[in-house]
């Protein structure tokens, strides 16, 4: 992913020095006519490798469509219902009639609907339960960037007004609710929400609404996303709300690395049995970000975010951090696992965010076998996020941190491994580190910063840990107790 610039000026050397022997070689009959030989085959093996599956038309190869499986008793192409992938054509009707269709064969099955290679314009359009919408290979769905075509929606009732203004928020592009039994599948086909002109009304503030994710499924249960690309949404990208027993898996999630605001990659949002693996995110925001409603209406909504298994993951984030707990976490957060997680150019890796005025609560939370390179900041906490719905919430309601593992942590490049920014309100409680050695890009000093932690480390670990920590050998034998919990040691100059 990242190229190595050392070696290019022995590379660039190496290249003059190779066109100054070529004539000298051509010279040679000999080692013509061996060149010319391995050409010859190279590429008859190439034409070869190319022509399986495929066949010759003219001297090009046309390579055989991949057949699409047949994963409901009743399967459409979106043709049969007037569809056009020409990019130019309006599809949503289309879609429409092809979802009405389906949602006949509850009883039956379900249905599925296949989208063929090419570029399906559409705007916003609703799914409907047992339906399976599969993407084949080169089939693009794309997002009609004119906000008049995007229907407007009631708030979130954990957020209490839409996210950015206040009233009611717009939809998204494929959106679901009070649904059950969805698969979002294909051959890694694209759904595009071509979000360029939607960050660019945003930057100059010409929207009246909150944005609309590019897929937002809510109050649903069983749903599988997987083998497909989302990119470039308008706001957040993947957004199940309120939803049961979700996997998602092979996904690739993009968007540009900066001016793309807000596109997070999944936001898990009071959800509960849910899967994530084995999947690519590079977006202008959080990779994952879990959340679980906004103060005193998330309070209120009272649903937590939990039992989530995250594991297998490639990301990055220039702007936030790869894996994020909040800031909207007001119903509660527990149970969570975070395992084989590299990070990438990343401004953070990992971090937990809250304020006075959340409630709520992160506990049970396992961080274990992450990876970080050329990373700012490895692991943070933050707990003055202050950033609320309206002056209604309440001042005295205090999240809980507790209860949060870090295991086996490693990677270079990284300018601060911790930082864990508790407070007296908003104390860290029973934070264990085990397995930690991350190589570094300054060599200062309490570059592993805390501020009203108490918690524990096991063994060695690399670089020192804070002196709020008590120290544990391998056994589990206490060797140094803290003298303090409450030492701050934070320093955002670097």
């Amino acid at each position: 992913m990242m190229v190595d610039t050392s070696n290019l000026g022995r590379f660039h050397y190496q290249r003059l020095d190779f066109k100054r022997w070529v004539p000298i070689l051509l010279t040679s009959h000999k080692t013509l006519f061996t060149i010319l030989w391995i050409a010859a085959f190279a590429s008859v093996f190439v034409w070869q490798r190319s022509v399986v599956g495929g066949f010759l038309v003219f001297g090009r190869v046309a390579v055989a469509a991949r057949p699409i499986p047949k994963l409901r008793p009743v399967a459409f192409n979106l043709t049969d219902f007037g569809g056009v992938g020409d990019g130019v054509t309006l599809n949503t009707e289309a879609f429409e009639r092809a979802i009405s269709a389906i949602s006949k064969l509850g009883k039956k099955g379900g249905g599925q609907i296949n989208v063929p290679p090419g570029r399906w314009l559409t705007a916003p359009f609703n799914l409907t339960s047992h339906m399976t919408l599969f993407l084949a290979e080169d089939a693009v769905i794309l997002g009609l960037d004119d906000e008049k075509y995007w229907p407007l929606m009631p708030p979130l009732p954990s957020y209490g007004y839409g996210r950015e203004h206040p009233g009611p928020r717009y939809g998204s592009l494929i959106h679901g609710q009070n649904l059950k039994d969805i698969v979002i599948t294909g051959h890694n086909g694209t759904i595009n929400g071509q979000g360029q002109a939607w960050w660019k009304k945003h930057r100059q503030k010409r929207l009246n609404h909150t944005r609309g994710p590019l897929v937002q499924i809510m109050w649903s249960s069983d749903i599988v996303i997987t083998n497909i690309t989302l990119r470039d949404s308008p706001f957040w990208t993947l957004h199940p709300y309120d939803c049961k027993n979700i996997t998602i898996k092979h996904v690739t999630i993009l968007a540009p690395v900066s001016k793309a605001p807000n596109t997070d990659g999944i936001d898990p949002d009071s959800c509960e049995d849910m899967l994530i693996e084995d999947c690519y995110i590079s977006t202008g925001d959080d990779a994952i970000a879990i959340k679980s409603g906004w103060d005193q209406y998330g309070i209120a909504y009272g649903r937590p975010s939990k039992n989530i298994m995250i594991r297998n993951l490639v990301v990055r984030s220039m702007v936030s951090a790869g894996v994020s707990i909040g800031s909207e976490m007001s119903g509660g957060v527990f149970n969570v696992t975070v395992e084989n997680l590299l990070v990438w150019d990343s401004r953070r890796a990992v971090r937990i965010k809250t304020a006075p005025g959340r409630g709520g609560y992160v506990r049970q939370i396992t961080y274990r076998n992450l990876t970080f390179e050329n990373v700012r900041v490895g692991i943070v906490m933050k707990t003055d996020y202050n950033e609320h719905p309206d002056d209604g919430y309440d001042r005295t309601a205090l999240p809980i941190l507790k209860d949060i593992s870090f295991i086996t942590v490693h990677g270079h490049g990284v300018r601060v491994p911790v930082r864990i920014h508790g407070s007296e309100e908003i104390p860290v409680r029973n934070v264990t580190f085990q397995d930690m050695s991350i190589g570094l890009t300054y060599k200062k000093k309490h570059i592993f910063q805390c501020a009203f932690v108490q918690g524990r480390v096991i063994g060695a670990i690399f670089p020192a840990p804070c002196e709020n920590l008590d120290r544990y050998n391998e056994q589990g034998q206490l060797v140094k107790h803290s003298a303090s919990h409450n030492v701050t040691d934070i320093d955002y100059d670097f």
